[in-house]
């Protein structure tokens, strides 16, 4: 379905200075195919807004801004993206320009031809140029998941993800879903196929989330999906038998 919709989302806070730059990079990755751009501008306090009224203006493809009064996180940031959706795939990007748009079509084809039992492709990253504690932070906390979770990912906090549209409005959100993608998809019933992805520098401006707060909301959620797994069957693939 190389002509079908894809609804790119981008949850960002505060990156007005990023976005026109990562605009450019994913108008030239993805030349020839379909495609919208939803940016969710959770709360923004800086120029975000304008920024996003001149470059509707002058995009070839459709940009799209939906607004959060208040800021409710990247997770939400990204339901909300979901929903508005218009395409058959949502492929995920962070707003901060340390992910590759060259990795979209990457994971969108690889999740195509992958098959129906596949409904995510999740992006692990590679050279990472966060610091050295933050990196020792994330290879921790992505072998504790494992362990408990056993997803089979290296690297479910990569924001290069392509999920099918239906499927990621079936996972149960909460302020941190993001980081546990490839565990919830797999608790549907399908399959994740990863790609590796080359990390960069983020562009301006600071992260806006800290590495001690993040990694004490990730243990209380990684609890929370380890018991909604035990507690939780598969869901079961269902099909209507016609008769007549």
């Amino acid at each position: 379905m190389p002509d079908a919709l894809i609804s790119i989302v981008i949850p960002c806070r505060n990156e007005a200075a990023n976005l026109p730059l990562l605009l450019d990079e994913i108008g030239a990755a993805m030349s020839g195919r379909a495609f919208e751009v939803i940016v969710v501008n959770d709360g923004s306090t800086d120029e975000t807004a304008d920024v996003l009224a001149a470059q509707a203006a002058i995009r070839p493809f459709p940009l799209r801004h939906l607004r959060h009064e208040k800021s409710a996180g990247q997770s939400l940031s990204v339901r909300s993206g979901a929903w508005a959706a218009k395409g058959d795939i949502v492929a995920t990007i962070d707003g901060d320009g340390q992910n590759d748009p060259k990795y979209i079509p990457v994971l969108v084809d690889a999740l195509r031809q992958a098959g129906p039992g596949f409904g995510a492709a999740q992006g692990q990253r590679l050279k990472r140029r966060d610091s050295k504690v933050k990196q020792l932070a994330s290879r921790f906390a992505n072998w504790l998941r494992n362990a408990i979770l056993h997803d089979e990912t290296r690297d479910t906090g990569c924001g290069l993800k392509a999920v099918h549209t239906d499927i990621i409005r079936k996972l149960p959100f909460f302020d941190g879903t993001h980081r546990f993608v490839p565990a919830l998809v797999i608790q549907e019933g399908y399959r994740v196929v990863h790609c590796d992805v080359v990390d960069r520098s983020r562009r301006h401006g600071s992260s806006n989330y800290g590495i001690f707060d993040r990694g004490l909301q990730g243990a209380l959620d990684l609890g929370g999906v380890w018991w909604l797994r035990r507690r939780r069957r598969r869901m079961p693939k269902v099909e209507e038998i016609r008769h007549g």
